[in-house]
């Protein structure tokens, strides 16, 4: 009876485990789409790129990068702290993910905030009044930066149910299967962001 038990569950831990990276197959397939798009548009209007690139704001888009790296780390944590059976820890490095995705998201706020300030938005006067290139990177810059944040408004959606279903005891020590996942998926919308940031602010 206790193998049979176990030999349930190994299947249901495996099930999941596949069923979160066939997930984040289609998302890398969607992003990559997105990626693709900005190559083959950047090849045609490299010079217009660089110019529309340069008024992006470097320094939040860095401040941005080094939160969601130390985010991915604090998500580490909570898993490996789960697994060794400190309920506390994971509980705190879970809140200080959702903390942190909120920190980023603040912070995007501000960038986007400047932008439209200054009428630069996809449809306004004042950017049909750029170039062809300049429209397209700041047309891909906000489909591709506002999907992401509705990414991480997902993990933090996420992660918050991890952290009630860890203080609920749901998830523990034996059975941490929905965190680890939580946490293939917060990695996953850091590695865009990762991508995201050299592509637009640095090497356009």
């Amino acid at each position: 009876m206790y193998n049979s038990e176990a030999q349930v569950k190994h299947v249901d831990y495996a099930g999941a485990k596949m069923g979160m990276w066939i997930f984040l197959f289609t998302e890398l397939l969607f992003f990559g789409g997105l990626f693709l798009l900005y190559a083959v548009y950047r090849s045609q209007y490299l010079e217009d790129f660089h110019s529309a690139a340069a008024g992006l704001d470097r320094l939040l888009g860095a401040v941005n990068t080094i939160i969601l790296i130390t985010s991915s780390l604090t998500m580490a944590i909570s898993i490996a702290a789960i697994r060794n059976n400190d309920k506390t820890l994971s509980i705190r490095s879970q809140a200080i993910t959702m903390l942190l995705a909120a920190a980023f998201l603040i912070v995007k706020y501000f960038e986007w905030s400047a932008k439209i300030h200054h009428g630069i938005y996809p449809g306004s006067a004042e950017l049909l009044a750029q170039s062809q290139g300049q429209i397209i990177f700041y047309s891909l810059y906000f489909v591709t930066t506002g999907l992401h944040g509705i990414h991480v408004i997902a993990g933090i959606v996420i992660i918050g149910y991890m952290m009630r279903w860890s203080m609920q005891g749901k998830i523990n020590s034996k059975d941490f299967i929905k965190l680890e996942n939580a946490g293939l998926y917060w990695h996953f919308v850091d590695i865009v962001w990762i991508y995201l940031f050299p592509l637009l602010y640095l090497i356009a």
